[in-house]
C-alpha cells in the first residue's frame, strides 16, 4: 500500500494514515505513507514516528494546497520515493464562516482553491501512477456539501463542487479501473471543531440531535476511507458516503407536533 494523505495530522488525516497502515500490514504488505501537511509540525512528526514504529515507511511532505504547484510536487515526490502510488486521500480543508453577502472574494477563492481545486490537481498529478496500480482516490467532503449550510461562506459550495468533481473523475477513470469516491462527515470531533466541543453543553446538545447518540470521531471516517481503498470495494466507484450517525436523515424527527397515532 503506497498512499499519499493530505491534511495528514491530526484528526481524519492522521486516523486515515493509521487505518491504511494497519490494513496493509494485515494483508502482509509494506505500508508506505506520504503524510502531507502545510508545514512540518510536532503532530505530523509524531504521527510519522508512530507509523514507522508500527512498520510503515513514512515520508513527511509539506506544501500549500492553495497554490497551483505544491499538490503536483508532493505527488511527484511520493511516486519517486515509493515507485508509484496505490491511493490518494485528499483530506486537507479549511473553513471561513461568513454570510455570503459579506464574503470577501479572496476568502471565496481560497476555500475553492483548497477544498476543491486541490483535489483536481492531486488527481491530475497522480493519474498515471493510479492507472498503473489500478488504485483509488478518496476525497473528504462534508454533509455541508449535500445541502445549504447558511453562514459558512464558500464552505458548502466548495464541498458540493468537490462531490461533483469526484463523480466526474470516477466516470472518466472507470475504464482505467481507478476508484474515486467522496466521504461526507457529519458532526465530527477534529482539530477544526475542537473549540466547539470544548463547550460541554454544546457537545451534549449536538449529540442529542444525532440518532446514533454521539458525535463522530476521526476513526469513524477513516474506517470508511480504508474500506473504499480496499480490494473489498473494487466494484464501487463514484459514491458519496454520508457518515453522520443518521443526523441528516433525522430532519422530520425534529418537527414539533408530529403525529403519534393515526388521525
Amino acid at each position: 500500500m503506497r498512499a499519499l494523505v493530505t491534511g495528514a495530522s491530526p484528526g481524519i488525516g492522521g486516523a486515515s494514515c493509521r487505518v491504511l497502515t494497519k490494513m496493509a500490514l494485515d494483508r502482509g504488505e509494506k505500508p508506505r505513507i506520504a503524510a502531507c501537511e502545510i508545514r512540518e509540525t510536532e503532530e505530523v512528526t509524531a504521527l510519522a514516528e508512530e507509523l514507522r514504529e508500527a512498520g510503515a515507511e513514512v515520508i513527511v511532505l509539506t506544501g500549500d494546497l492553495g497554490n497551483t504547484t505544491d499538490a503536483g510536487a508532493m505527488v511527484a515526490k511520493a511516486v519517486e520515493t515509493f515507485g508509484g502510488l496505490d491511493a490518494v486521500v485528499s483530506n486537507a480543508g479549511i473553513t471561513s464562516p461568513a454570510p455570503l453577502n459579506d464574503l470577501d472574494i479572496g476568502q471565496w477563492d481560497k476555500l475553492i482553491a483548497v477544498n476543491t481545486r486541490a483535489t483536481l490537481l492531486l488527481a491530475q498529478a497522480a493519474y498515471p501512477a493510479l492507472k498503473e496500480s489500478k488504485g483509488g482516490l478518496v476525497a473528504v467532503a462534508s454533509m455541508s456539501g449535500m445541502g445549504a449550510h447558511p453562514g459558512m461562506g464558500a464552505y458548502s459550495p466548495s464541498k458540493a463542487a468537490l462531490i461533483s468533481l469526484c463523480q466526474v473523475l470516477a466516470q472518466e477513470w472507470a475504464a482505467d479501473h481507478i476508484n474515486v469516491h467522496t466521504v461526507a462527515p457529519g458532526m465530527i470531533r477534529t482539530p477544526l471543531t475542537k473549540q466547539v466541543y470544548e463547550n460541554n453543553q454544546i457537545a451534549k446538545d449536538r449529540a442529542a440531535l444525532v440518532p446514533w447518540g454521539r458525535i463522530g470521531e476521526p476513526e469513524d471516517i477513516a474506517n470508511v476511507i480504508g474500506f473504499l481503498l480496499s480490494p473489498a470495494a473494487e466494484y464501487m466507484t463514484g459514491q458519496n458516503i454520508l457518515i453522520d450517525g443518521g443526523f441528516v436523515d433525522s430532519l422530520y424527527d425534529h418537527i414539533p407536533g408530529k403525529p403519534t397515532r393515526a388521525i
